[in-house]
């Protein structure tokens, strides 16, 4: 599945309520939370945070899919193409960051 696809499904999602998506800063505060949650969630499993057994299980994947969709309700309203972006990106490594790291 490409990022437009996953941005079209976003899309067809918040299209059916009537609020619609939210304004940028309030879409960035939604991205900032969804990014704790994945913090939180990688410091039970790796770090020395272990999680209370009160507290409900949550499933890594699930907790990156939710970043996923806040990233996709920043980008919609605006206009960005995230496939383009990645595309920038990917070069953007590939040129500037190609002798960053050694390589196997």
């Amino acid at each position: 599945m490409s990022l437009k696809n996953i941005q079209e499904d976003v899309d067809k999602w918040i299209s059916q309520w009537k609020v619609g998506y939210f304004e940028p800063f309030e879409a960035l505060a939604c991205m900032m939370e969804e990014t704790g949650e994945v913090s939180r969630e990688i410091n039970h499993m790796f770090g020395p945070k272990k999680k209370k057994s009160t507290e409900e299980k949550k499933d890594l994947a699930d907790e990156l899919a939710d970043t996923i969709f806040t990233i996709c309700c920043i980008a919609n309203p605006l206009g960005i193409d995230l496939d383009e972006a990645w595309k920038r990106m990917l070069d953007k490594f590939n040129t500037r960051d190609k002798e960053r790291l050694e390589r196997k």
